[in-house]
């Protein structure tokens, strides 16, 4: 059963660090319990649904699996201590718990403890030594290890012999807590009386029920060789860097044998402790030196204990040990591992908000696994260190859509080797609009010209507003405000279209009646709430020539025959009358002009470009008839020209 032991909260905004240990056998079916993180968290199955609860696994496998509803954590994939964790005490599974709405991770670790699903196995069914016969009782003799992949109890606790004469084995400890074992001879060997002695030897682990593995011991008696080989030393301890090339030599071993001829030949080799050895190290029979068959690496094994075998050609054999000793080098980058990542973040995101949640992970050690981590350039984003290798993307301060719509974030990652190696990760950040920006018209204040008499629907012309917003926060709507109490109904004179803002006449106009006037026009955006803006629309009348000059003097209804009065003594130059008209047009529309049109007498009389004066051209004479009739033509300046005529009676008379 799964036990929690430490319960760790870590908290963006507490910026609180702890992590939650639960254990788990090795091997549990899927679907075992392990242990009930709602619980743990003080929180409810449905707080966890609505806050996205999820597991982040360390590495690429995910082994657990999170129930939303219940909290519970199970085993979502059997998991093999000794495949994830070799002889790694303790074999740790460890992951994250995420939740949204506010972000927070939790971090825990799943202790795989082990169960006794191995037996201890001999890489050899059949194991031969040879002993001379000249070997003194209590002599010793090293035996191959057995391979036992469990740990703790379940490894391998002892070794033992089946009934024998001659022997009795003994186990001892390695100093990695590994167990080998030692024959020991109880009395003296006759090759004469036995050339070969057989047993069998067992290999037992401490697991409950307890497994073996048995080999076979051949004990094969040589004819007396004086002297064994002796080694220079019986302890080797080297050191070789992971680095090291494939064929790298690591030490030379020595031994030397006082006997002559065969007898005093050694050749030496590895003895069978582990598979791990013999894939590792090779040994040069003739020169005792030791070299790499392959690299090494110290983030997999630290340290490596070789037995080493000097056997001379009468068949006695002697044993040293060789530590060696892995030297870290900085061979492995840093790694950015992200756990939690908001690719999109509201412009409106106050300081400090979380957008991303990180690891950053060495597999080397000291210096060269010690990392720090760092925003390269200017950007709003800063990290928050969480807890140990755990940090936090938060933003530094406030953001601006209009301004940067997004953003390329690069976290790097350094560690202290020499040289440092990096490692970078890069996140594209984009920033959500927010309605903070109200419409901007181009103009404050608009001039459309209409002619006077344009059909409904005429354009005048098109506002146009623009919005930094995005979306439908910068979609403008254009309207016509309202006039306020007791103004004129301007309003009711032009409309604006709502999309294009695109100002149309709703009716014509008459200049004389309203030659200009100005209406309020808003832009307001699809925000919400929807923002606005304000500019003053002013539409000018423009004039067309549609008025004809009017006559007031003389009266259009008075009788040409009344007429006027001139002396016959009257001279050039008499003002005989005045004709005064009048145009409703403006502009050079009402500018008039007269001239004569019809007279009775052509020569006499003319008129006054501008003044509409009627003078005598001439002196009157005897013969000019005694009534004479004008009609003057009145004519403005507009594009056609329009005109009206006025008639004038004159009675030439005597002794006026």
């Amino acid at each position: 059963r799964a036990v929690a032991l430490i319960l760790l909260l870590l908290c963006v905004s507490g910026m609180r660090a702890e992590t939650a240990l639960y254990s788990v056998p090795e091997e549990a079916e899927r679907g075992s319990f392990v242990a009930n993180i709602a619980k743990d968290l003080g929180l409810t199955g449905e707080e966890l649904s609505a806050r996205q609860a999820r597991l982040v696994p360390e590495g690429e496998k995910q082994y657990l699996q999170l129930n939303q509803h219940t909290g519970d954590l199970v085993v979502q994939e059997q998991m093999d201590r000794e495949e994830l964790c070799g002889q790694t005490e303790p074999c740790l599974v460890r992951f994250e718990v995420l939740l949204e709405s506010p972000l927070q991770s939790f971090r825990a670790e799943v202790s795989l403890t082990d169960i006794n699903d191995h037996a201890p196995v001999f890489l050899n069914k059949e194991i031969v030594l040879k002993i001379p016969e000249s070997a003194m009782p209590e002599a010793r003799f090293l035996l191959e290890s057995a391979q036992d992949p469990d740990v703790g109890n379940n490894s391998l606790q002892h070794y033992n012999i089946s009934s024998n004469d001659y022997f009795h084995i003994y186990t001892r400890r390695r100093s990695d807590g590994r167990r080998y074992a030692e024959l020991v001879l109880d009395r003296a060997l006759d090759r004469e009386q036995q050339a070969e002695v057989a047993f069998s030897v067992t290999a037992v682990d401490g697991g409950s029920p307890p497994r073996s593995g048995t080999a076979l011991i051949r004990v094969v008696v040589l004819d007396t060789n004086d002297n064994i080989p002796v080694f220079t030393r019986s302890l080797y301890k080297v050191r070789v860097l992971e680095n090291s090339a494939e064929g790298a030599p690591v030490v030379v071993v020595s031994a030397s044998d006082l006997d002559s001829g065969t007898n005093g030949e050694i050749a030496y080799s590895i003895v069978q402790n582990s598979e791990e050895n013999l894939q590792t190290f090779k040994i040069n029979p003739e020169t005792g030196q030791i070299g790499l068959k392959k690299t090494v690496d110290y983030e997999e094994t630290k340290t490596y204990e070789i037995d080493v075998q000097a056997t001379d050609g009468g068949g006695l054999s002697a044993h040293c040990k060789v530590e060696v000793q892995v030297e870290d080098v900085n061979d492995n980058a840093p790694e950015v591992i992200i756990t939690s990542f908001t690719s999109t973040l509201s412009e409106a995101a106050p300081p400090n908000t979380v957008v991303a949640l990180f690891n950053v992970r060495d597999r080397d050690s000291g210096d060269n696994g010690r990392t720090s981590c760092e925003l390269p350039g200017d950007q709003p984003f800063s990290i928050t260190p969480l807890a140990v290798d755990a940090y936090a993307l938060v933003t530094s301060e406030a953001l601006d859509r209009e301004e940067v719509a997004e953003y390329n974030v690069t976290v790097r990652a350094r560690d202290e080797g020499s040289p440092a190696l990096s490692a970078s990760k890069t996140l594209l950040v984009r920033l959500l609009d927010v309605n903070d920006n109200a419409p901007t018209f181009a103009q404050a204040v608009y001039t459309m010209v209409l002619s006077e008499n344009e059909p409904a629907g005429t354009s005048l012309g098109r506002l146009s507003a623009t919005d930094a917003d995005a979306g439908k926060n910068a979609g403008v709507r254009y309207a016509l405000e309202p006039p306020p109490p007791g103004a004129p109904a301007a309003a009711s004179f032009v409309s604006v279209d709502t999309e294009s803002g695109t100002v149309r006449a709703l009716r014509p106009l008459d200049y004389e009646e309203v030659r200009a006037f100005e209406v309020v026009v808003s832009a307001t955006d699809g925000g919400s709430p929807p923002l606005s803006a304000q500019a003053v629309l002013r539409v000018v009348v423009r004039d067309e020539n549609d008025n004809a000059p009017v006559v007031l003097h003389p009266p259009p209804d008075s009788s040409a025959a009344a007429g006027e009065l001139v002396p016959r003594w009257a001279r050039a130059g008499y003002l005989v009358a005045k004709v005064v008209a009048v145009d409703a047009d403006a502009g050079q529309n009402a500018w008039l002009s007269y001239e004569l049109a019809k007279a009775t007498e052509p020569g006499l009389f003319r008129v006054g470009l501008q003044s509409g004066e009627v003078r005598t051209a001439r002196a009157v004479a005897e013969r000019d008839a005694p009534r004479q009739r004008l009609v003057v033509l009145v004519r403005d300046r507009g594009q056609p020209p329009r005109s009206a005529t006025a008639t004038l009676g004159i009675a030439l008379v005597d002794g006026f």
